[in-house]
């Protein structure tokens, strides 16, 4: 059982997306721990990938920039080992199937659990397919966490019954990134999952001002930051960690 539940034991969680190697691992590990020691409940690690088809254009760049510095799948292995020494929040990857398949499933998995990875999570995974994934990830130990999105509609009961870990609910269609205003009836997908689960449930994708988190927490269990952390580390580059910590907090003291 991996320790993600722990991260909605404290009222409402702050979950911060950080691509790894973005713009090299040492502003990856200044970032994550500036995150939690301003409130941060959960880690969302991207692991850069070439076709990241669920990103907008600023996670997309991020990914480039990673993988241009030359971060490596292994080299993010030995980061969070080195992380884990000093970070106990719970903490998921983010990538792609491919990923996982190229790396080897078993191998991957067990690099995971290694590390303390907590949670594995693969936006292109279609539900009906995860079977490829869940049972090298029960072996080692770690959740596989299910998305629900606006399309989702009749199969929101099933996914909600098998979720684990944590369930990821997708805002609004199309991709990551800063959005002004979520129209998606968020409020019927969540009473459906409350319905059918026990595991608690948080938005993300588009959600970028205190006022549009606490909206999100209110009818959820937390909120999912990504595009606007990976701005600030575009426009600060090295020095990015220090307005990840003020974003962070003014985002965990909304909720």
């Amino acid at each position: 059982m991996s320790k993600i539940k722990s991260a909605f034991e404290n009222g409402k969680a702050f979950i911060a997306f950080i691509t790894c190697g973005d713009p090299d691992l040492e502003t990856t590990a200044a970032a994550i721990r500036a995150a939690v020691e301003n409130g941060a409940d959960l880690i969302e690690l991207g692991i850069p990938f070439s076709d990241p088809t669920a990103e907008g254009p600023v996670i997309q760049a991020a990914n480039l920039r990673a993988l241009k510095g030359g971060v490596t799948t292994d080299k993010i292995f030995s980061f969070v080992k080195e992380l884990r020494k000093d970070i106990k929040v719970p903490m998921v990857f983010m990538t792609y199937a491919n990923v996982v398949f190229s790396y080897g499933a078993k191998r991957f998995l067990s690099a995971c659990r290694e590390a303390e990875m907590d949670g594995l999570i693969l936006p292109d995974l279609p539900f009906e397919e995860k079977e490829e994934f869940l049972p090298v990830c029960h072996e080692y130990g770690v959740d596989l966490i299910s998305l629900i999105a606006p399309t989702s509609a009749n199969r929101i009961a099933r996914i909600a019954k098998e979720a684990e870990g944590f369930l990821y609910i997708v805002s609004s269609l199309g991709v990551t990134g800063m959005r002004s205003e979520i129209k998606t009836d968020l409020k019927a997908i969540v009473q459906v999952v409350r319905q059918n689960s026990h595991i608690p449930c948080a938005i993300g994708f588009g959600i970028s001002t205190p006022e549009q988190a606490k909206k999100m927490a209110d009818i959820s269990d937390g909120a999912i930051v990504g595009s606007a952390i990976i701005k600030l580390l575009e426009k600060y580059g090295k020095d990015a960690p220090g307005y990840i910590g003020e974003y962070v907090k003014s985002m965990k003291d909304a909720l």
